[in-house]
């Protein structure tokens, strides 16, 4: 059994598994390799996949371990999206099933928010997944009743 394989609150779009000798290894099609199945990179790939196959959520335009640069030291977003025009739209913090999401996670998802300053930072351990759409100017922070699609998030393109 893998070590991330567990039931999540997720749809289930067929995560690649696989054994080698004592590791087990999920397939990540946007990094187009294979990598350890922690139960954090569980709920990443089944995440992405909802974000990809049921949210609109193109590809393309999604970084896994985008890394940033905080207070001197080399630090890596779980995820960063992208907008049609190459800024970061939105910025995805996971954690493992049975970590908690706390006022913790929030503020280390917004310590990485202070290098990308996002508009919408998304949260998820997988069972319980939260959104929220930041105005920087205002200062405020807006808790979204359900996870956006992407269209929802980027304006209409010019014609």
């Amino acid at each position: 059994m893998l070590t991330g394989d567990q039931q999540l609150a997720l749809p289930d779009h067929g995560v690649k598994t696989k054994q080698e000798g004592a590791g087990s290894f999920l397939f990540d099609p946007l990094r187009r390799k294979w990598v350890a199945a922690t139960p954090e990179e569980w709920v990443r790939q089944h995440f992405i996949n909802h974000l990809v196959h049921d949210l609109g959520y193109p590809p393309g335009r999604i970084a896994v371990e985008h890394g940033l640069k905080l207070n001197g030291r080399d630090q890596r977003t779980d995820a960063l999206v992208f907008d049609a025009f190459g800024k970061p739209l939105l910025l995805l913090e996971c954690k493992a099933p049975q970590v908690s999401i706390t006022q913790r996670t929030f503020e280390q998802a917004g310590r990485y928010n202070s290098v990308f300053k996002v508009p919408y930072l998304m949260v998820t351990n997988g069972l319980r997944h939260f959104c929220c759409r930041l105005d920087l100017t205002q200062g405020t922070v807006d808790f979204l009743p359900q996870l956006p699609l992407y269209s929802a998030l980027t304006p209409p393109s010019a014609p």
